[in-house]
């Protein structure tokens, strides 16, 4: 074995010594480029051999960078179908497009390799003739890895000549075009801005790709998991009206989620095969035949949709990962909410915009408290697709909200009164949502109709409140849910990273400057904003609008919180929050906190009611509130876990030279390792501009959190340190004040993008990720590495 990875080593040290082939013709060296048929059963040697040595590999080295809607030139790694598919030059995130983008979703928008050729995608492996000769000169991803070997990185700790800015320009190069991209940027070979491959991963791919880079077919699924996929597919394709109202309810908030069964996992397996809930043209017992549109309430054409569970295909990576459990609970509750309720279907809503975009109409038959405890159920997943999903990347997307704060729930059981839900009704027109526009939009004549349509549903709902509040009655802390003393979703925090964000069951950090209380139609709405009814190929105008529009709702969700304070305070807490808005805004926090005007039955003792408040809401959620974040438990004696807590005390102007995301592996004294994440939190004066972000920056307020585990998708930076560190890490922290001083912590615990062990310190973080949250864990991003 050794001669022959020897042997592969000198060949590819010939091919990559010269330019053997530059500037000639490709097609008359290796003949016209043909797709190949690179999936291979399972039980051949070249499958196994794909699967067992090959894809571990190509995971953790190249997926961490190419996965998801911003893998660099579209290409996806996480799947054979992604490699086979290939590159693109066109870009999914790109704000200034004036007319939406033709899709291009892995696995949806097309079927086969030759209708993405068609589509633009041009191959990274060799489609010219087989032979280990043209397979290696002739695709892309073998030039590019001995293009790495050629030439390695620079010997600098910061490197010179790369760019690693989230928005950089792509190269994206054909095969013709690589010769000049090789000698215009001789270093950008892959892995693109970090350390090359060992020798031994090396020759595996190397001889992978000279091989014909045969890749596995489709894993068939076991005899569980087709007797559960039955289970769950017999409910869902019930004919009886209610099942199929249920069904489309159930799938328009789940497309994005990725679903196992916990009755099929163990200690023995604790991470699960994952899959999804798709529509289908055909029903179960035939083979999918799955329809893809724009959103997934659009017209469907076909007489009947069917709803089909298919596994995924490809590697789960953490920044697209939001699992969502079925087991035979699961099965109960969709029966008891949405079969056994008492209400009747006669009709199932229409596929027309106006009404399918907009819940409100399209599951009017379906009662309120039915959909609220869905969502609510695993409400971390609800709000994980608002972050999780292609609407958030990028900082204009992300500056809708702040960047550390929790958010609780009305408690469904209260809220389930007929005025209510005859009030839902009553505003159906009002809760219009933009999602019911086509994908290319003028935004200022949008914004204008949507927020005079907002305007008059707070108008309406404040009448409602005033009305079931007045005098205060049962306006008090019975309001929020607990989780029924079981349910970790009933407190949840979110981080925002300035260009990413994530959500937490808990309520985790230091009590934060803001709070939101969603409600039924909140929840829902910001779901079909941001989750269903976004379109990531839209153009401009499209995403602005949803952007501008997700103002209102989280003005709305702090309101609720802000009425459980004292009546004399509310309106000036909010607006400190606001501070400089601008005036149409403060028009706007006028109509949205002022009219409501009943008394709090909430008593205060103490001239801070918010902070008093928090305390109120964690002790009734104490419950269900876990640890899992808290430095407790860690391995570290309590000495060193006290000085990791006063992390969080750290604050000011000196944090902007820390990253949004840091992850930390300690060795305690007795060698066991513990990861943790230390988050960022940008403080603002207010987060009402959308261009404006740096102006409206509270510098002095910043603030770090620091969580056992992993929290974030992107991490930019990694340290490495021993015990007796701790101290010395907490003291050079409380100390940053300028850049320099963050260097300087780096150059004593940072594993750079450029160490020679990054990665194998990557593999340990991926490893404890997995054993610890195995449910949880995908392929951490690298996109957003650092380079300090």
């Amino acid at each position: 074995m050794q001669t022959r990875q020897s042997l592969i080593l000198l060949l590819v040290a010939i091919f990559s010594g010269c330019a053997t082939y530059a500037g000639l013709n490709y097609d008359q060296l290796f003949g016209e480029e043909k797709v190949q048929n690179r999936q291979a059963s399972i039980s051949t040697d070249a499958a196994v051999h794909y699967i067992s040595d090959v894809k571990p590999i190509i995971d953790n080295r190249c997926v961490v960078c190419h996965a998801c809607y911003d893998a660099p030139c579209q290409l996806k790694m996480s799947s054979p179908e992604g490699i086979d598919r290939g590159a693109s030059k066109e870009l999914v995130y790109e704000g200034t497009r004036l007319v939406a983008a033709k899709p291009s979703r892995l696995f949806e928008d097309h079927d086969t390799t030759n209708q993405w050729r068609k589509h633009g995608f041009h191959p990274v492996l060799n489609e010219r003739i087989q032979n280990p000769t043209a397979n290696l000169e002739a695709g892309l991803v073998a030039r590019m890895l001995m293009q790495k070997e050629k030439h390695p990185l620079p010997e600098q700790e910061q490197l010179e000549g790369f760019d690693f800015a989230i928005d950089r320009q792509q190269q994206c190069p054909t095969m013709a075009e690589f010769d000049q991209y090789e000698a215009d940027y001789p270093t950008w070979g892959m892995p693109y801005g970090m350390p090359n491959l060992d020798g031994q991963e090396y020759a595996t791919l190397i001889n992978w790709l000279q091989t014909g880079a045969i890749m596995n077919a489709p894993l068939p699924l076991t005899t569980p998991e087709i007797e559960q996929i039955t289970r769950f597919e017999d409910f869902l394709n019930h004919p009886d009206l209610k099942n199929q109202l249920a069904a489309r309810y159930i799938y328009e908030h789940l497309f994005l989620s990725h679903l196992y069964f916990s009755e099929l996992t163990s200690d023995s397996n604790p991470t699960p095969r994952f899959f999804s809930l798709v529509r289908s043209a055909t029903p179960p017992g035939e083979p999918v035949k799955r329809i893809s549109t724009r959103r997934p309430y659009d017209n469907p054409d076909v007489d009947r949709v069917y709803y089909r569970i298919i596994a995924e295909q490809g590697t789960i990576v953490d920044k697209t990962h939001m699992p969502f459990e079925l087991s035979q609970t699961t099965l109960a509750n969709w029966q008891m909410w949405f079969v056994n309720a008492d209400y009747n279907v006669s009709e199932l809503p229409s596929y027309e915009v106006k009404v399918a975009a907009n819940p409100m109409a399209a599951f009017i038959d379906l009662p309120v408290k039915s959909r609220y405890k869905f969502m609510l159920d695993n409400a971390q997943n609800t709000v994980m697709a608002y972050i999780k999903g292609p609407v958030c990347r990028g900082q204009l997307a992300l500056n809708v909200i702040n960047d550390h704060f929790w958010v609780f729930f009305v408690d469904p059981d209260k809220s389930n009164l007929p005025e209510v839900n005859e009030f839902y009704r009553s505003q159906a027109d009002n809760l219009a949502l933009p999602g019911e526009k086509d994908s290319n939009v003028l935004p200022i004549t949008t914004w204008v109709k949507y927020s005079r349509q907002q305007a008059r549903y707070l108008q309406a709902k404040s009448e409602l409140v005033n009305k079931e509040f007045k005098d205060g009655a049962n306006l008090n802390l019975d309001l929020i849910w607990t989780g029924n003393g079981e349910n970790p979703n009933a407190g949840l925090t979110i981080f925002r990273h300035f260009d990413s964000a994530s959500v937490v069951q808990g309520l985790v950090g230091e009590q934060p400057k803001t709070a939101w209380v969603l409600d039924y139609a909140l929840l829902e709405r910001i779901h079909y904003l941001l989750v269903a009814g976004f379109d990531v190929y839209g153009n401009f105008g499209h995403q602005l609008v949803t952007r501008m529009f997700m103002d209102f709702l989280r003005l709305e969700g702090e309101s609720h919180f802000l009425t459980l304070l004292p009546k004399k305070m509310r309106h000036a807490e909010h607006a400190s929050w606001y501070q400089n808005q601008h005036a149409q805004l403060s028009d706007f926090l006028q109509r949205n906190v002022e009219p409501f005007n009943q008394p709090t039955q909430v008593v205060y003792q103490t001239n801070d009611p918010k902070t008093e408040l928090l305390d109120m809401l964690q002790q009734r959620l104490q419950p269900i509130l876990d640890d899992r974040y808290a430095i407790t438990h860690t391995g570290l004696s309590i000495n060193n876990e006290a000085l990791l807590n006063q992390i969080n005390k750290v604050r000011g102007e000196g944090l902007i030279h820390f990253p949004q995301t840091l992850m930390m592996m300690i060795t305690s004294e007795s060698g066991e390792e513990q990861l943790f994440t230390i988050l960022h939190n940008n403080a603002h004066t207010n987060i009402s501009s959308l261009f404006a972000e740096e102006k409206n920056r509270d510098y002095p307020n910043d603030s770090l959190t620091i969580v056992k585990g992993v929290i974030g998708s992107y991490p930019q930076a990694f340290l490495e340190l021993e015990e007796k560190d701790v101290i010395k890490l907490v003291l050079m922290l409380q100390s940053i004040e300028q850049e320099q001083d963050y260097i300087d912590l780096l150059d004593a615990y940072a594993v750079r993008r450029s160490h020679d062990d990054f990665w194998s310190f990557s593999d340990r973080v991926h490893q404890w990720y997995q054993t610890d949250q195995p449910i949880e864990f995908g392929l951490l991003d690298y996109n957003r590495f650092e380079n300090r």
